[in-house]
C-alpha cells in the first residue's frame, strides 16, 4: 500500500493561541479607539472649539499679544451674544482679517463715547475690565446699532481698532466665542 503524502498548513489541527488571539482583540480595540478619538477631536476643532493666537495688544490686560486661547464656534448657534461677550469675528474692512473684541452694544441700543466713557441708552457702563490708563480720552457721536450687528470695543481703548471706526459688526462675520485661555500657563482659564 502507497503511502499518502499531505501538506498540513501549521495552524491547522492546532488550536490558535488564547495569547495571540488577546493581544490581536486588544490592539484592535485600541487602533479602533484611536481612529474614533481622532475622529471626534477633528469634529471639535473644525466645528466647536479652535485654537486661536491674540495678536495685537487691543485687548489688554485681559488678552495678551500672542496669548493661545481656545474659541466656541458653535456657541452663537446655540445662545445669542450679549453684552461683554469676547467675540471673533472677520473684519468688515477685510474679510480675510480676524479680530477679538468685548461686545458693548447689541442691535438696537445707542451707544456713545464721551471723553473715553461709554454710555449705552444714555447710562454709563461700568467697565472694570479696562484700567483707567488704558482709556481713550476721545469722543465719538451716539450710534444706534442697526438691527443683526453688534457694536464692539476692545478693552484697550487708546489702541484699539474698533466700532468706533469702522462701525458695528454685522451678525454674519461673527463666528466664535473666546472661551478659555490657555497659553501662557499663568493665564490660564476662563475669558472674561
Amino acid at each position: 500500500m502507497a503511502e499518502e503524502t499531505r501538506v498540513v498548513p501549521a495552524q491547522e489541527g492546532a488550536a490558535a493561541s488564547p495569547k495571540n488571539d488577546q493581544q490581536l482583540r486588544v490592539l484592535h480595540s485600541w487602533v479602533r479607539d484611536l481612529c474614533i478619538s481622532v475622529l471626534i477631536s477633528l469634529f471639535i476643532i473644525l466645528f466647536v472649539y479652535q485654537p486661536v493666537k491674540v495678536e495685537g495688544g487691543s485687548m489688554e490686560p485681559g488678552l495678551e499679544d500672542q496669548e493661545r486661547i481656545f474659541i466656541n464656534k458653535l456657541a452663537y448657534r446655540l445662545e445669542n451674544i450679549e453684552r461683554g461677550d469676547v467675540i471673533v469675528f472677520r473684519y468688515p474692512r477685510d474679510t480675510r482679517k480676524n479680530f477679538i473684541k468685548r461686545v458693548i452694544g447689541l442691535p438696537g441700543d445707542r451707544v456713545r463715547v464721551t471723553d473715553g466713557h461709554v454710555y449705552l441708552n444714555a447710562r454709563l457702563v461700568p467697565e472694570p475690565y479696562v484700567p483707567e490708563e488704558y482709556l481713550d480720552s476721545r469722543s465719538y457721536p451716539e450710534v444706534r446699532v442697526p438691527s443683526d450687528c453688534y457694536y464692539v470695543l476692545g478693552d484697550h481703548r487708546s489702541m484699539s481698532d474698533d466700532s468706533r471706526d469702522f462701525g458695528p459688526v454685522p451678525r454674519s462675520l461673527i463666528y466664535g466665542k473666546a472661551v478659555f485661555g490657555y497659553w501662557p500657563m499663568e493665564k490660564m482659564g476662563v475669558v472674561h
